[in-house]
């Protein structure tokens, strides 16, 4: 039985093959190739424990299973499960979980006293903060479950830590992060196999790694070509690991660090590696089939002569192109008729984007070679590399469904991308993307606006309506703003970093002519990412801060976005009993007019009260001193059964009588809608859940994308009603559904 069908455990699945054997194949993926080799495939996630346990009984059933393992990902858990549950070769399952969590992993490694980094186990953004401080900087920040360098980097400095935490805490399926010492130094990778407590040494490879402070293995050289001193010290520190974590019988794979204070063990994993080596750059320079000893063991037998056949140089390199959109992929065909070129794996085709890599998993595609000498393999590769080329392009029109696909996989259904952002498929879903309860505020928002109908005019000379406008004396080129929208973690499926959100927010506004709003999310340092992207911009950006009980809290919040140069700040006057913030247990209240006016006094520039949705309040909201008003309801993520901020928006106009900038969102999905808000009187239109797709599904690009769509719409919107000027918007153009009672 093989754990996983992917393209690493392909050629397991051959090798069993070829050795008579009849193969279980399990993986999550229904068309992965591997279960189309499979003599018996079956659809099951390598990270199901417990249903990789079930099948496994229920096959042993009716046929019997003589072994199980797995190659190249970490299912070491799930091996040792099935193997205990059917009485086969194999280790324990909680020597598995100690190769496996990275946290449990150090902790044995500390108490046998073998050679690694110093480290800390962190739940929360204070012990990470706490952590950082005793390790001293730099420090390597981690998730304790993952592979693939998936949330691994390097912190220098306590203002870049929070950014890495939440991306190693939305890397880390337990939660649990590992905050650890950097060590500078080259790297090696070692494989080993165990029989009965006796450890034969495998490969030993120079492994490449590039992109700090990432940490991304662009490739490795076999046999490594370190000192033989260091290679025999290394070899002595992975025997020192294997002991410690209680692997009797399987395999192993090491990544080792030279220091300046000798080798030391960044992970050992319970199975042989990934990334080409033992499948292929082993075979390729020794002659020696690594997997098919593997198997044997997982047999229970052992292993066959590993002596190498012959000392050849293999090599494999990730092709990692400039980031941009895939235009074009010539040139593979002439790389593999290079004499030495062995295999070459593409990931990406035509159309995709990539980026600059922050992970192992994020390469376009590898190639692998073999030489008689280093030199000779180095030459093989650098030709095959010279004639691959993947023309990536920055510019050119990002399109909607390009938008949707992205956003879907990133999403990982917080969000399901719907046509029409009706909130019936994420009703209830908060913390998520829908509105709470029933989402009836949610659809009350659509419906209000449903209500009214544009009245047309085609007898005019008006061409090119004027659009633009100022706020706080910053020029805008349509009257639409982006609202404040946090949480990628929480609400949005962990598919972005907020930093990477929150920019890509601030940049699409700014390419589209207008500026974003930044939130202050439940974790306490999440303001942040808002004031730095705020700065990035050079300050066209305006910051909204929840109603914390801590006045001196958002106070400390105004400053840092004063000193980022912020157009102006505010505060979610609706948030003082909000449900993602009582999940962090941060404590927040509704707010009195004397706390306002003390948070207004307290800073120089225009300060905005978000969640106005009554006349009274909007005139208690001119005794605070604000200069501005937002009429929300929190896109329905507060209460249930509130009015549709359309339908409150004319009273409240006609109570405050111009006296402050009048904002409003709420439901707004098209230009259409945009201008029915300006002409019930809003001086501006905020839109979230839509730009918010469009950062997700295209960064700065998707924001732009959306926020073009909206502008063309309005523009085109005021040309068929005879509206020269934003001036002209007026209750005027629209009508009122009939026998239409407002809520």
């Amino acid at each position: 039985m093989i754990i996983g069908g992917g393209i690493l455990q392909i050629p397991a699945i051959q090798t069993a093959k070829e050795m008579g054997l009849t193969t279980i194949v399990t993986d999550y993926n229904k068309e992965a190739y591997g279960l189309k080799l499979a003599d018996f495939p079956i659809v099951m996630s390598t990270k199901d424990i417990e249903g990789s346990v079930r099948v496994a009984r229920a096959f042993n059933d009716q046929i019997k299973i003589n072994g199980v393992f797995t190659v190249g990902t970490d299912a070491s858990m799930t091996v040792a499960a099935v193997a205990a549950a059917l009485n086969l070769p194999g280790i324990k399952f909680d020597n598995a979980l100690a190769a496996t969590n990275k946290l449990k992993m150090r902790q044995r490694f500390k108490s046998m006293a073998v050679p690694s980094p110093e480290f800390f186990g962190c739940w929360t953004l204070d012990e990470a903060i706490n952590a950082f401080h005793q390790l001293k900087p730099p420090v390597v920040i981690k998730p304790t479950t993952n592979m693939g360098a998936r949330g691994v980097k390097r912190v220098d400095q306590l203002e870049d830590l929070e950014i890495a935490f939440q991306s190693a805490k939305k890397n880390s399926p337990s939660g649990e992060i590992i905050i650890e010492e950097y060590m500078p130094g080259d790297e090696l990778s070692i494989d080993a196999l165990i029989f009965n407590n006796k450890i034969y040494i495998a490969g030993i490879a120079d492994r490449i790694i590039q992109y700090e402070p990432y940490f991304v293995e662009t490739g490795h050289i076999l046999p490594s070509n370190q000192p033989r001193e260091i290679i025999h010290e290394a070899i002595t520190v992975m025997k020192q690991g294997i002991r410690a974590l209680d692997i009797e019988m399987g395999s192993a794979k090491g990544d080792i660090k030279i220091t300046e204070k000798g080798v030391k063990i960044i992970e050992l994993a319970a199975r042989l590696s990934g990334g080409f080596m033992s499948a292929y750059t082993y075979p390729y320079a020794t002659g020696v089939n690594l997997i098919k000893n593997a198997i044997l063991i997982a047999l229970g037998e052992e292993p066959e002569d590993l002596s190498p056949k012959y000392q050849r140089v293999s090599i494999e390199q990730g092709l990692i192109p400039k980031s941009g959109i895939i235009k074009a992929i010539t040139g593979v065909e002439e790389a593999e008729g290079v004499n030495g070129v062995k295999h070459i794996f593409l990931n990406v085709q035509e159309g995709d984007v990539v980026k600059d890599p922050t992970n192992n998993i994020e390469k376009s595609g590898h190639v692998i070679v073999v030489g008689d000498t280093r030199e000779e393999a180095l030459r093989i590769m650098n030709e095959a590399v010279e004639k691959i080329k993947i023309d990536t392009a920055k510019e050119g029109k990002i399109t909607f469904n390009e938008i949707r696909t992205t956003a879907l996989k990133k999403f990982n259904k917080t969000c399901f991308v719907c046509k029409i952002c009706d909130g019936k498929e994420c009703r209830g879903q908060v913390p998520g993307m829908g509105g709470i309860g029933t989402a009836g505020t949610f659809f009350n928002n659509l419906k209000a606006l449903q209500r009214y109908q544009l009245i047309t005019s085609y007898l005019h000379d008006v061409k090119d309506p004027q659009m633009r406008t100022r706020l706080f004396g910053a020029n805008i080129s349509f009257p639409v703003l982006v609202s404040p929208v946090t949480g990628t973690e929480t609400n949005m499926g962990g598919g972005m970093t907020e930093i990477d959100f929150v920019r890509g927010m601030m940049n699409g506004a700014q390419l589209a002519g207008t500026l974003s709003m930044a939130g202050d999310g439940a974790s306490p340092e999440k303001y942040l990412d808002g004031v730095k992207a705020i700065k990035e911009v050079g300050g066209r950006g305006i910051s909204i801060f929840k109603p914390r009980v801590d006045q001196n809290e958002i106070i400390k919040r105004i400053r840092a976005a004063e000193e980022a140069g912020a157009l102006a700040v505010g505060i979610d006057v609706d948030a003082g009993i909000f449900t993602t913030m009582a999940l962090k247990g941060q404590a927040v209240e509704t707010k009195s007019i004397g706390k306002l006016q003390e948070l207004v006094r307290s800073t120089h520039l225009p300060f905005i009260l978000k969640g106005i949705m009554t006349k009274t309040d909007a005139l208690r909201a001119m005794d605070t001193g604000a200069r501005a008003i937002i009429v929300s309801n929190h896109g329905g993520r507060v209460m249930d059964s509130m009015p549709g901020t359309a339908d409150v928006l004319p009273e409240i106009v006609d109570a405050i009588r111009r006296e402050m900038v009048v904002m409003v969102d709420g439901g707004f999905r098209t230009g259409l809608d945009v201008l029915k808000g300006l002409a019930l009187g809003a001086d501006f239109v905020c839109i979230g859940r839509p730009v918010a797709i469009g950062a997700y599904g295209g960064r700065e690009r998707g924001v732009k994308y959306v926020l073009d769509q909206y502008k063309e719409e309005l523009r085109k919107a005021m040309i068929l009603s005879g509206l020269s000027s934003l001036q002209d918007c007026h209750p005027g153009v629209l009508k009122m559904t009939p026998n239409y009672v407002k809520w």
